[in-house]
């Protein structure tokens, strides 16, 4: 997906209302270059269409794509290849770049969780601890490495926590509310024992939250629950944890790190010799 708003802005941000003055002083106007987008190891590609976006806002219009979102890449692999203004590719080099080695770095996270749970029916899912501005996007690269979603926004599901809990007084009590005022959403809630979970139950809401639950925990937890709602995992969990908590049967695992902790996937631009 290409967020052109976003390109916009971003690329005036790195202009300040100026121009590029390195590049300016030091290459000629009439100066034509071709250049590759270069992955610097292995991983998951996501928002390479984003990258194509800030070359076409530049004026770049000369692109060649060689992987789309999602595709598993070896380091030494072209992503991309654009031919032109060499100033125009300096111009637009290190935001194509950041918007393209984050979203990677996201989508290559993901599906280092995806594979740790292998051979289960779990499902890696995100939160909302997303970038501001940015959602939209890194839960796209989610999904390219092979995550699913929650709730893109506040307005699509209920999730009922442990502040809301509190300040209704109890669960069946915000479950209540939320359920007269808003019939048809969706209602998950969170709950932090076993017990919490028995309290629940019999609402049938459409999702339990497993709040820092211990393996064990989730396991009496599917148990006791017996397919009356589905089950989120979350809080605690690492990836080398995950494949135990996905064999327990819950349904979802919710990890944040997704997109709050991806670190940055390596990716350069290499000019090529003429």
């Amino acid at each position: 997906m290409i967020d052109r708003e976003i390109i916009k802005r971003a690329i005036a941000e790195d202009l300040a209302g100026g121009e590029d003055i390195t590049t300016v002083a030091t290459i000629a106007g009439t100066s034509q270059s071709t250049a590759d987008f270069v992955a610097r190891k292995d991983g998951v590609i996501a928002g390479i269409e984003m990258a194509q976006g800030v070359l076409e806002e530049v004026g770049l219009t000369n692109i060649a794509l060689y992987v789309s979102d999602g595709d598993r890449v070896s380091t030494g692999k072209v992503l991309l290849t654009v031919r032109g203004d060499t100033r125009a590719i300096l111009l637009a080099e290190r935001t194509a770049l950041n918007f393209l080695g984050h979203l990677s770095g996201i989508a290559t996270l993901t599906r280092a969780w995806v594979d740790a749970i292998e051979g289960t029916d779990a499902k890696i899912r995100d939160t909302r601890k997303t970038t501001p501005g940015m959602r939209m996007l890194e839960k796209a690269a989610v999904v390219a490495g092979g995550g699913t979603n929650h709730r893109l926004s506040l307005s699509d599901a209920s999730l009922i926590k442990d502040n809301h809990i509190a300040a209704a007084g109890s669960a069946t009590a915000a479950f209540t509310k939320v359920r007269d005022k808003y019939p048809t959403t969706p209602i998950e809630i969170e709950v932090d024992t076993l017990e919490q979970l028995r309290e629940i139950l019999p609402l049938k809401p459409d999702l339990i939250l497993l709040d820092n639950m211990s393996v064990e925990e989730c396991e009496q937890a599917v148990s006791i629950t017996n397919g009356i709602a589905k089950l989120e995992a979350s809080g605690g969990l690492s990836i080398e944890s995950a494949k135990a908590y996905a064999m327990t049967g819950v349904d979802f695992l919710a990890v944040g790190a997704l997109t709050h902790s991806a670190p940055n996937f390596d990716i350069g631009l290499d000019f090529r010799a003429e």
